[in-house]
């Protein structure tokens, strides 16, 4: 037997031995000659016996004195000698070891105790000590072959979830440092004191590994904490590897050993966190070349099956993928996959509006990057799904999905064929849209090697030329001039801003006055003048108008703007909602036959569907009969005449009034006068004609087909018409009806019919009695229950999630008022 090892096994034994003592002197007097096995005093043990204390007998003496913690073990010696002896083995021997210990110790003590504090307290000044990078570096220094998988998970999962494990075993009495928030910022410190360990090692010929620290940090972004780490190490690396090639090697090298089942948090954290392209490239080098599951990462998953990334973390992306020839091909690759995604038809329809805006702007910033020789190659395959892309977005029945593709189909048609005409869009401008052209001129910060594509000219609806700016430079005088007697500066400019155009045809007097100019009048001023004057005199002369009604509701629907009219819309549509007030049975009756007539357009047949709901809502209106002839001039009758002297009660009350002290007054004016709903008995007229022909097609006119836009409105006006018909007698037909409309077409691929069929559901749910609806319609609920949760847990559209989750909350509430009802 080697007589060095059994010196030491027998210093351990005796050391163990005199621990159960209670001498404090001995206890430490023996812990200090014990500590020359760690190299920690004068005469340190030969290196035969450090070896052989760490690699045997270390971890086992340190549970002894694990075990041996109390209050009165640590009393033996004062001013805390023993104690702080006790922890210089943990603080000074092998770090993975006494840390292995440590979270033992604290995980197997059951309970609240005086041994679990300060265990927890121990841990909390190893990890202030920096004994964490003594963890991590031992293991970068462990050969493949003689490093211990079973230890290295064993510390893997301890480093990463410590602050789940003394979270749960300490509870309340938790420290700071252990709290995620501050934890994984300091192993991010301490992973870089490793790599600069590592920097210096290969500086001086010395071999080693980063796979360790890899998994380390690939297991923490699994966890979800990204940000914390990383928001220490982008920032120090950042600067690290500026200007220095080993240091970017070990940069490459640390992402390159993740595991790919980190690789993805890995990546996203980075992408989040570095400040541009260049800095990405920096530290990740060619890994998206070199890896596919990072190339599966950056060019597949970032970009198509998920949608989370912001504006400056796609800059950052696409831009890593610009700064480097290697990598361009990813790029082209990536556009055109971006494009042919941008142009499918299924994806238009079936992903939500943030994941559309998403591809958009990568296939801005991608345009961006490239140069013009390598859109060339690719021309016409880029084209063919660009224009595919824009004839999908102009049939959407949403506006922002058309604005979306009328800004891309702009952008990327100077950039793909900038040879050929430019295409132009007429579009509102809004926060988005500016937004993606900031995006298609901004210049990427390249190098000088690299090709990169012209900036793009911002492009924008049809604005005028702005005057050029010497307009702005005051111009010289002609010589000779007499700047006296040539200036008007004295002359005060006459206000003409109340000034009114005169016209040379008064306003008709009489409805048919207004049809006849109208129909046949070839005087624009007495045209334009009947128009105004029409929806004043359908209300002032209900009975004229109802025997014109339905000839006038003809004309008004067939008339065009003749003349530069201003409001021409508006003035049409509120002149026909008055003869549709007016005479609402016979007008509704005629406005619904021709909403699925021939010959008509779209837009007439969606103003059909405005005015109806615009009827119905004025003659839902309480009061309505009572305010109605305001909206005219006053009759006769009704005008004050100040020839008429006041009689001589008026004065009297009138005194009385004035001397009269009152400390409280209630409302000068009435309320609303209270009378029945009209819309009660025509609601019939305005519903059911709608909804009866929706599913036959005509020669010009499928609302199962290409005119979705008009299928939506029409879903939105029932929903609007069930519920302005509460608490009328044709409610419950009605609602049962609409259920059954909804129930065709509750799996409508557009989002805004399917929007018009969730808010359709709602009016039901307002405006049928609940009673009635357990009663009449038991099975339509559960049907529509059912499809209502799997809308507001599946629909890609946001607006009709949420839109579910209202209705979801409606029968609950329905439910809730019936039970009481029930179980008295």
């Amino acid at each position: 037997m080697d007589p060095a090892l059994s010196a030491v096994r027998l210093s351990v034994r005796e050391a163990v031995h005199t621990l159960s003592s209670e001498d404090g002197g001995r206890i430490f007097s023996t812990l200090g000659s014990l500590k020359r096995y760690l190299g920690q005093t004068e005469n340190p043990a030969l290196p035969g016996e450090q070896e052989e204390f760490a690699r045997v007998h270390f971890s086992a003496f340190l549970r002894c004195l694990v075990s041996k913690l109390s209050p009165d073990w640590l009393e033996l010696l004062p001013d805390g000698q023993l104690e702080e002896l006790w922890a210089s083995f943990f603080l000074e021997g092998p770090a993975d070891q006494a840390f292995l210990v440590l979270m033992e110790s604290i995980e197997g003590t059951a309970g609240p105790s005086f041994r679990l504090m300060k265990m927890a307290q121990l841990l909390a000044r190893f990890l202030s000590a920096g004994r964490m990078a003594a963890v991590l570096e031992g293991q970068c220094w462990q050969h493949t072959e003689s490093a211990s998988p079973l230890l290295q998970e064993m510390l893997l999962i301890r480093v990463v979830g410590l602050p789940d494990r003394l979270g749960n075993r300490l509870q309340r009495e938790s420290l700071a440092v252990f709290l995620p928030q501050n934890y994984f910022p300091l192993l991010g410190e301490e992973i870089v004191r490793v790599l600069q360990a590592v920097v210096d090692s290969l500086r001086g010929g010395l071999d080693c590994s980063v796979s360790f620290v890899s998994q380390v940090l690939g297991k923490a972004c699994v966890h979800g904490r990204q940000k914390e780490i990383l928001g220490v190490l982008v920032p120090r690396l950042t600067a690290l590897t500026q200007g220095s090639c080993l240091w970017q090697r070990v940069c490459w090298r640390l992402v390159e050993r993740v595991p790919d089942r980190a690789m993805e948090a890995v990546l996203t954290g980075l992408v989040e966190a570095a400040p541009g392209p260049e800095v990405l490239s920096r530290l990740l080098g060619n890994l998206v070349m070199n890896s596919r599951k990072a190339q599966f990462v950056l060019t597949q998953k970032l970009l198509f099956l998920q949608y989370r990334c912001t504006t400056p973390m796609l800059q950052s992306l696409l831009g890593y993928l610009a700064t480097d020839s290697q990598r361009r091909p990813l790029l082209v690759q990536a556009l055109k996959e971006l494009l042919e995604t941008w142009g499918s038809s299924s994806a238009v329809r079936h992903t939500p509006l943030p994941q559309q805006r998403y591809v958009s702007k990568a296939v801005l910033i991608c345009l961006v990057h490239l140069g013009d020789a390598e859109l060339h190659d690719s021309r016409d395959e880029l084209l063919a799904s660009l224009m595919a892309g824009v004839k999908c977005r102009l049939d959407s029945s949403l506006p922002p999905v058309r604005r979306l593709g009328m800004v891309v189909a702009e952008v990327a048609s100077t950039r793909i064929h900038p040879e050929g005409p430019p295409l132009r869009f007429q579009y509102e401008e809004d926060e988005l849209s500016r937004e993606m052209l900031a995006l298609a001129t901004s210049r990427p910060a390249a190098d000088g090697s690299l090709e990169t594509g012209p900036s793009v000219p911002p492009v924008a609806a049809d604005t005028p030329d702005k005057e050029p700016e010497e307009s702005d430079i005051p111009q010289p005088r002609p010589d000779g001039s007499d700047s006296e007697l040539d200036s008007d500066d004295e002359f005060v400019p006459y206000d003409m801003s109340g000034d009114q155009e005169l016209k040379s045809s008064k306003a008709p007097m009489y409805v048919r006055d207004c049809v006849e100019a109208l129909t046949t009048s070839e005087n624009w001023e007495r045209w334009e003048a009947a128009l105004r004057a029409l929806e004043g005199l359908v209300f002032r002369s209900p009975a004229a108008t109802r025997e014109v009604s339905v000839e006038l509701a003809k004309v008004l629907l067939h008339l065009e703007e003749k003349t530069s009219v201003a409001g021409f819309e508006g003035l049409r549509q509120r002149a026909l909602v008055a003869v549709t007030v007016t005479d609402p049975a016979r007008v509704a009756k005629y406005l619904t036959s021709q909403f699925y007539a021939l010959n008509y357009s779209l837009r007439q047949r969606m103003d059909i569907l405005d005015v109806l709901t615009l009827a119905a809502q004025e003659l839902s209106r309480p009061g309505r009969l009572g305010r109605a002839p305001q909206r005219g001039s006053p009759g006769p009758a009704s005008q004050p005449s100040s020839a008429v002297a006041p009689t001589w009660r008026a004065v009297v009350e009138e005194r009385i009034r004035s001397k009269t002290r009152r400390f409280s007054k209630g409302s000068a004016g009435r309320g609303p006068a209270a009378g029945p709903n009209e819309f009660n008995s025509v609601a019939g007229y305005f519903f059911f004609p709608l909804i009866q022909h929706f599913d036959r097609p005509l020669v010009t006119f499928d609302l199962l087909g290409d005119d979705q836009l008009v299928l939506g409105r029409l879903a939105h006006t029932l929903g609007a018409l069930m519920y302005l018909a509460v608490n009328t007698t044709v409610a419950v037909p009605m609602g049962k009806a609409l259920l059954e409309f909804v129930w065709a077409l509750r799996f409508h691929g557009d989002a805004y019919v399917r929007r018009g069929l969730l808010s359709a559901v709602s009016s039901v749910l307002l405006s049928v009695p609940a009673e009635r609806l357990l009663a009449d319609l038991p099975d339509e609920l559960l049907e529509a229950r059912a499809w209502l949760a799997d809308v507001a847990e599946k629909d890609p559209d946001e607006d009709c999630r949420l839109l579910a989750v209202k209705a979801l909350l409606l029968l609950e509430k329905l439910k809730d008022k019936l039970l009481p009802l029930s179980f008295p």
